[in-house]
């Protein structure tokens, strides 16, 4: 039995906690609409320019899960440098055989290059230099001395790809890094290299990466996020050798999710109580 809702007004909202859409037809029918709190690292579903336009705040919460982000990728990336993944497969498929995921590295023999050096990229740094990695960075927004005292080296962004037995992309999705990894890039990888996405899907071409993989360049790839999410019948999750994919789950543990709410929700308060949100992503004129 269905259950008629009545229509809400626009005039009667005043605050939105989103992780879907909110674009400028949203926000013309918000009139009264004062904050948008995205309980996320990314807030690019949410037209910033518009809501600034309209004088509505919109805040985002940046490091509620930079540990489980960087734990992560770490984790995925010692799956396929280890085969971890395709031994399991292997052995559950009645098979028995140390050598069913090809060729496996010592970690301390990879040569991690980290695309992206915020928070999420200097912890995984930390945690890869732990293991005895070398690592190198590029991100053209951080300082030297941010570099120095991580103690990683800066390296533009061909010359990472050519000396990185591993890659791991932490960069924003932003129109300037959309598609940053193609197929020119992905060329310049050392034959046998391993690819970690576990920021954005569009800021790789995930054809071009998957057909490098199936083509025996690279060694292997993992991903967090894809394209379309979740997977459908009509573009279903991509199935081959020495692919690891987990479900956008990169971010998650029950202290990142309390947190990323509770914070989303003190921005809301921020704005309602005349305070500019701690986590503004945009800036106007008055609170």
């Amino acid at each position: 039995m269905e259950t008629s809702v009545p229509p809400w007004s626009g005039e009667d909202v005043v605050a939105l906690v989103s992780f879907a859409p909110v674009t400028a037809r949203d926000l013309e029918r918000l009139p009264s609409l004062r904050v948008i709190a995205a309980p996320s690292v990314g807030f690019e579903h949410v037209d910033v320019a518009a809501a600034t336009r309209q004088e509505v705040w919109v805040s985002h919460v940046p490091d509620y899960c930079v540990d489980e982000m960087a734990d992560h990728a770490l984790a995925l990336l010692l799956s396929l440098v280890r085969g971890v993944v395709e031994l399991d497969r292997s052995v559950r498929a009645g098979e028995w055989n140390p050598k069913a995921a090809g060729s496996l590295w010592r970690v301390s023999d990879v040569e991690l290059g980290i695309i992206g050096f915020g928070r999420i990229g200097r912890a995984l740094a930390t945690r890869a230099q732990a293991l005895g990695m070398k690592v190198c960075a590029h991100d053209p927004l951080v300082s030297d001395a941010t570099f120095s005292a991580a103690g990683v080296r800066s390296m533009a962004l061909d010359d990472l790809l050519r000396t990185s037995t591993a890659i791991s992309i932490h960069a924003p999705l932003i129109p300037e890094t959309r598609g940053l990894i193609g197929s020119r890039e992905l060329a310049l990888l050392p034959a046998g290299a391993c690819v970690v996405n576990v920021s954005r899907a569009g800021l790789v071409d995930t054809e071009a990466l998957l057909r490098e993989l199936e083509g025996g360049r690279l060694a292997g790839v993992a991903l967090d996020v894809l394209e379309i999410e979740p997977p459908s019948g009509e573009a279903s999750a991509p199935a081959l050798a020495r692919l690891v994919i987990t479900p956008h789950a990169g971010w998650y543990s029950e202290q990142a999710e309390e947190t990323a709410h509770r914070r989303a929700a003190e921005s809301v308060l921020d704005v309602l109580e005349g305070r500019e949100p701690r986590d503004a992503v945009n800036h106007l004129p008055r609170c």
